[in-house]
């Protein structure tokens, strides 16, 4: 292993420990490449995570394993990095690291963290967000101009009711829309804002956007409001997401969106990109706006479709089986492909999109389920539901623990 290297930043002493790590063996990236990655786009990346408080997502044992999810702040650490005491609705709460310059940058991505997961407030008030955020989520089968049609009509919506659009890329298969606000509104009314802007936006490209809460009933592009509801995270401005070509989260301006792809930015071309051109998103700070106009539509539109409370079973409609609940992803596809080559002449009949691939957030970490919609397998062909491939209980050890 090698010798800890300390940095000084700012005045500021950073210990980077096994700096040269691989991180990303496809492109040669160490733990301590992705350090000076974030130094030097610090000043973007802090447009995005700076003032607020961050769950830590540490991927302690390489990007191929599951990350787990870290909302206390560690006991050791600097007197420097600050916190901010979060209250949750389970009655708990934590102190959550808040990072304000690029030593606080290299000091989370030394714990293991890859990218940055902030809430959309700011540490001085933690009950009024400061931003909307839009996630286009794809259902399985869609292609990328088919988002990017999508984050155009979201942008007209956002624009056409007083706010300033600005997107990038998720480092993933979706697309991100934010818009500043002033912090004057609580987590229910900003999300019922964002929740009026998918609606406009379903209302306006029915074909190819969505705004359905149950994943199975949903085609096309969704676009997530969810992520407004407190407690929810997303993967900020120049996030390097744990994919195996390193790529970023990637602000871009409106014109560079017709033609960009996901591809096009990883770590090292993010790095070109942001000496050649700087940030995008450097204006942000300056264009709040107010959630008025859209809170007037979610009344002309009226009541949403209810999510659900968490008590009883709602009645199914849609044909839905489960086939696996796994600590990993890995796990849950392989019980799939178990059920697949014992329905083989049903899975032949399955769209892209009836297999639904869900990432379900543990008390620290993912766990995974599928599930198979079989709306297009004829009724008398349909599989019954049968013991799940792979059974894994997430709650089962804190169970445990708490008894």
């Amino acid at each position: 292993m090698a010798k800890p290297q300390v940095l000084e930043i700012d005045g500021r002493e950073v210990r980077v420990t096994n700096p040269d790590k691989l991180i990303f063996p496809q492109g040669g990236h160490t733990k301590l490449d992705l350090v000076r990655y974030y130094l030097t786009v610090a000043r973007g990346a802090l447009r995005g995570v700076g003032g607020r408080p961050m769950i830590l997502k540490r991927f302690v044992k390489g990007i191929d394993q599951e990350a787990f999810f870290q909302k206390r702040a560690p006991n050791t650490r600097p007197d420097w990095i600050e916190v901010a005491e979060l209250h949750y609705a389970s009655g708990t709460s934590a102190e959550e690291v808040v990072v304000r310059d690029a030593a606080g940058l290299a000091w989370v991505i030394n714990l293991g963290c890859i990218d940055l997961n902030p809430h959309p407030v700011r540490a001085e008030d933690l009950d009024h967000p400061d931003e909307l955020r839009i996630d286009l989520d794809p259902m399985p089968g869609v292609d990328w101009k088919q988002i990017i049609d999508v984050a155009l009509v979201a942008r007209e919506v956002l624009e056409e009711h007083g706010l300033t659009a600005w997107p990038k890329t998720s480092g993933s298969r979706g697309f991100h829309i934010y818009a500043r606000i002033d912090p004057e509104w609580s987590y229910p009314q900003v999300r019922l804002a964002a929740e009026t802007v998918a609606r406009e936006v379903e209302n306006r490209a029915p074909d190819i956007a969505t705004s359905r809460w149950w994943k199975e009933e949903r085609e096309g592009v969704f676009v997530d409001f969810n992520q407004n509801a407190k407690d929810r995270t997303v993967a900020s401005a120049y996030s390097v997401r744990a994919n195996a070509d390193a790529r970023v989260s990637t602000p871009v301006s409106w014109d560079e969106v017709a033609d960009c792809r996901p591809e096009q930015f990883t770590l090292p071309t993010v790095l070109e990109r942001y000496s050649q051109i700087g940030d995008p998103w450097s204006g942000i700070e300056e264009a709040p706006g107010v959630l008025d106009r859209l809170l007037e539509l979610a009344e002309q539109l009226g009541p949403a479709e209810k999510p659900p409370k968490g008590k009883g079973r709602r009645q199914m409609q849609m044909p839905l089986i489960e086939i696996a609940r796994a600590k990993t992803k890995e796990e849950a596809l392989l019980g799939f492909e178990r059920w697949k080559a014992r329905h083989l002449e049903v899975f032949k009949q399955l769209q892209p999109a009836d297999v639904l691939v869900d990432g379900m957030r543990g008390r620290s970490s993912i766990w995974y389920r599928i599930r198979v919609n079989l709306q297009h397998v004829p009724e008398a062909e349909r599989p019954p539901q049968e013991p799940l491939e792979v059974d894994y209980d997430p709650f089962k050890e804190w169970r445990e623990s708490s008894s």
